[in-house]
């Protein structure tokens, strides 16, 4: 038998959540200023999502320490700046490393609906 895993946002309500509202999730934090979520799965992998409001880094990483994976949009030039993390550091990205915010929220609604990248997903390997 298959199961899929299930999501919760790590300094939300220990309910998990679900593809169809992990967007809703994404956009409210959004609007409290709050640009870095993490999930985690209830198999012990964690999904990173960090904005801007315009580009986004999403990350998921098998389990602790491990480098992981992360979204592309290759021949992306230049950088992007206001990827403000919750410790207050503000980062900037190539935007090779990020995506439009359009694009990382489907990614994230697909893999908390699926526990993978979509098959169309561009992304490279950290490890």
């Amino acid at each position: 038998m298959f199961v899929i895993e299930s999501w919760v946002i790590n300094d939300d309500s220990p309910v998990p959540v679900s593809s169809e509202v992990v967007l809703e999730a994404l956009r409210s934090r959004i609007d409290s200023r709050q640009l870095e979520t993490w999930l985690t799965s209830s198999s012990g992998r964690t999904l990173a999502f960090v904005t801007n409001t315009e580009r986004a880094m999403v990350m998921l990483l098998e389990e602790e320490g491990d480098p992981g994976e992360h979204a592309v949009d290759p021949g992306a030039q230049g950088a992007s700046e206001g990827f403000v993390l919750s410790n207050g550091q503000d980062d900037e990205y190539p935007n090779e490393d990020t995506v439009p915010i359009g694009e990382a929220f489907g990614l994230v609604e697909h893999i908390v609906a699926t526990g993978s990248w979509p098959a169309d997903a561009r992304w490279v390997v950290d490890r």
